[in-house]
């Protein structure tokens, strides 16, 4: 079981460090934070640069603490935030297939972020080298309604900067996502 939860927390946690790192710096054929911050602003998330570089942090935070093992339950938790999201901002009106530019990958990440948040980190991870006990229902379930309460906020604000911006088109926006 260690050596599953290594696997996984290696493989997550990187790939969350290159989506990070394409945010924030351009790495891995990313848009750097001008860029990424134009797209944001065109979603809605403003100011675009700022929010591009939260994301962006968010992201290679989290995925750094997965690899690590360390403080397990706040990477998880950046990652759900971060995954729900790109699934209501982005694929959520594109089905549920990756295949369609849907919400099934962040929906898998959010998934295993919050595995992960459950079982702990395993024998191999800081957390359990510090003797820190990071695991179990009580920490699983922190680490999703953190990144649960702190994904609909951003979320909302994102709607919130939709509506003073274009009417028409926040209301469009919450149209599909009550449906």
């Amino acid at each position: 079981m260690n050596l599953g939860l290594l696997i996984l927390r290696l493989v997550v946690g990187a790939l969350f460090i290159g989506h990070g790192t394409q945010k924030l710096f351009g790495w891995f054929g990313g848009n750097g934070l001008e860029g990424t911050g134009g797209f944001f602003g065109q979603l809605g998330y403003r100011p675009g640069h700022a929010m591009a570089a939260m994301a962006g942090m968010a992201e290679a935070g989290g995925g750094l603490l997965l690899m690590l093992g360390l403080l397990t339950p706040l990477g998880a938790a950046a990652i759900i935030g971060m995954m729900l999201n790109a699934s209501l901002s982005v694929h959520r009106p594109k089905g549920v297939w990756n295949s369609n530019g849907g919400y099934e990958l962040p929906l898998t990440f959010a998934a295993a972020a919050a595995c992960l948040a459950f079982t702990g980190a395993g024998r191999y991870s800081i957390d359990n080298a510090a003797g820190w006990q990071l695991s179990g229902v009580g920490w699983g379930l922190i680490a999703v309604a953190v990144g649960l309460v702190t994904g609909m906020a951003v979320y909302g604000w994102r709607m919130a900067q939709l509506r003073r911006s274009t009417p028409e088109r926040a209301a469009r926006d919450f149209r599909s996502s009550a449906a």
